[in-house]
């Protein structure tokens, strides 16, 4: 077995061992029933001072002001959630191994439900709230040495327009057409152009940040090691998980990509993140961390790797600041 067989069957094996607890975790945290630590009010998507968050498996939000303070949890049942411009999305766990994606508008009515193939692991709506995008792990797809692969897929609200899968759209890496089975791509997060994105690529053993074009069908590499981008609300840095001496074995540091000189600042965020991060404003870059045995709590951290990190909500994830 060469050197890059063996990387290719360790990091397939990390990813499968994450999902797998996830989902295990995810489904029984669900099954838990809507109860949360002071439930009251009533939970819309209209934006304000809230943070909106998956707590005991339903969508719930805290002042921000007083993210430990009482929370709204609705009987909105989710395992991923994200919200923007009063639009929603929620990864719905059906059974122990099937999903499903649902958009939601202001007062988490549902506009539209679809099937998705896979394990739920990711999901974003653009700043406008017209583009949704998720990622699953599916396996069983022979050209994976370990049995996992990914699907990402958007979709637009206004249109109904879809792309079930990335792999789809053309490649260009190191600035060359490139194509390859074992490509896989995962973690988008949208300009605010609601056309050019950001996402994961890996191919070749390695892993890439991609910037995509939705019209031209399109993705172009930008740098390497770089995993589950998350953009600024400026546009101008990308929050991320780094793996540690690149490699994923060793776990992940958050850390943050400046686009106009590629120079990277590791945050104060020391413990290893498996998580897409999301910006609570342009200074501040908010996270799910799970304890030993899976329970989750959502923290927050500088962005320019100054300071410690806090909790902000505990029994909770999936952080999006309406």
């Amino acid at each position: 077995m060469d050197r890059l067989d063996l990387r290719g069957r360790i990091l397939a094996a990390v990813s499968a061992a994450v999902v797998l607890l996830a989902a295990a975790v995810g489904y029984a945290v669900a099954a838990r029933g809507p109860a949360g630590p002071g439930v009251s009010g009533r939970v819309t998507l209209d934006p304000g001072p809230r943070l909106l968050v998956v707590t005991q498996g339903h969508l719930a939000t805290v002042d921000f002001a007083s993210p430990d303070g009482p929370r709204a949890t609705s009987d909105v049942a989710c395992v991923r959630s994200y919200a923007a411009a009063g639009t929603g999305v929620c990864l719905r766990q059906d059974t122990p191994w099937s999903y499903s994606l649902h958009t939601l508008d202001r007062d988490l009515h549902e506009e539209t439900g679809i099937r998705v193939p896979g394990l739920a692991n990711r999901a974003r709506v653009s700043p406008s709230g017209h583009l949704v995008a998720w990622t699953t792990f599916v396996g069983g797809e022979s050209y994976n040495r370990g049995g996992f692969s990914t699907r990402t897929g958007i979709l637009d609200t206004r249109t109904g327009d879809r792309v079930t899968n990335l792999e789809d759209f053309s490649i260009l890496r190191d600035g060359r057409p490139y194509h390859a089975v074992d490509v896989n791509f995962w973690g988008v997060t949208f300009a605010a152009d609601d056309n050019r994105f950001y996402a994961s690529m890996a191919t070749d053993g390695r892993r890439y940040l991609v910037v995509g074009d939705l019209a031209a069908r399109r993705v172009s590499t930008l740098a390497e090691n770089v995993e589950c981008p998350s953009l600024s609300p400026d546009g101008t840095r990308i929050a991320f998980k780094r793996a540690i001496d690149d490699n994923p074995v060793n776990g992940w540091r958050l850390s943050v990509l400046h686009l106009a000189t590629m120079a990277v600042v590791p945050l104060a965020e020391t413990r290893s993140i498996d998580d897409q991060a999301a910006w609570l404003d342009d200074q501040t870059i908010a996270y799910t961390w799970r304890d030993s045995a899976g329970a989750p709590s959502v923290w927050a951290t500088p962005a320019d790797g100054s300071g410690s990190p806090r909790l902000l909500v505990d029994d909770a994830e999936s952080p999006a600041a309406l």
